[in-house]
């Protein structure tokens, strides 16, 4: 998988967009602490984590005996750019599409 396809994938989860929305408005924090903002245990919540680490959209560390968890927004540049690009070729399809339509306008009243 690529990069993007990594960073979709993670994003694709509900669960995982709360998490890291949260790690993003309220900075690093513990699995069990984020876990008390859920209906899901501490493992599923260290789950979602995990992905969201290995998309590159957040990172762990140790302190003692627990792991913070903190947001990395850096990788989604690579979603915008991917959707800038793709909307761009949109815009020239649907462009086309109606320069092409205008021109069949004309014929279609005769």
């Amino acid at each position: 998988m690529s990069a993007l396809d990594d960073l979709f994938s993670a994003l694709s989860d509900p669960t995982r967009r709360a998490l890291f929305d949260r790690l993003l408005l309220n900075g690093p924090d513990t699995a069990t602490r984020l876990a008390q903002h859920t209906t899901l245990t501490r493992q599923a919540v260290v789950k979602h984590l995990q992905a969201l680490v290995e998309a590159g959209l957040a990172e762990s560390e140790r302190a003692g005996r627990e792991v913070r968890y903190a947001a990395t927004p850096e990788p989604l540049a690579t979603v915008v750019t991917w959707l800038t690009e793709s909307s761009r070729g949109w815009d020239r399809r649907a462009a086309r599409l109606t320069a092409a339509s205008r021109r069949l306008a004309p014929e279609r009243r005769r």
